[in-house]
């Protein structure tokens, strides 16, 4: 019997790369969102680095390194959770909406 043929990925993700877009992408978020005074200037800053992040990771996965690509949207869609989960806590603690 001839051997199995093995598929193998072209270019495999490693843990270095989206290591890598994790801290880069941490940082961008700390940077960002320490911009803020107060909940609503620090939720509208981390929705506008989330999709500044989106967009460079969809380009890095497109052109560049998936690794990076996977790490950075990772981070960016934690950052973003966390940042509208404390939207959401101020909503139902005040029934106010504190992005508007």
């Amino acid at each position: 019997m001839p051997p199995r043929p093995t598929y193998r990925e072209p270019h495999p993700v490693t843990a270095a790369p989206v290591l890598t877009g994790l801290a880069a992408t941490t940082a961008w978020f700390v940077l960002f969102g320490s911009l803020g005074s107060s909940l609503t200037s620090y939720a509208w800053w981390t929705i506008g680095a989330a999709l500044a992040a989106w967009a460079v990771a969809l380009l890095l996965a497109v052109l560049g390194d998936r690794g990076v690509a996977v790490g950075v949207a990772v981070a960016s869609g934690l950052a973003l959770s966390i940042a509208l989960l404390f939207v959401t806590l101020r909503w139902v603690a005040t029934y106010d909406w504190p992005l508007w």
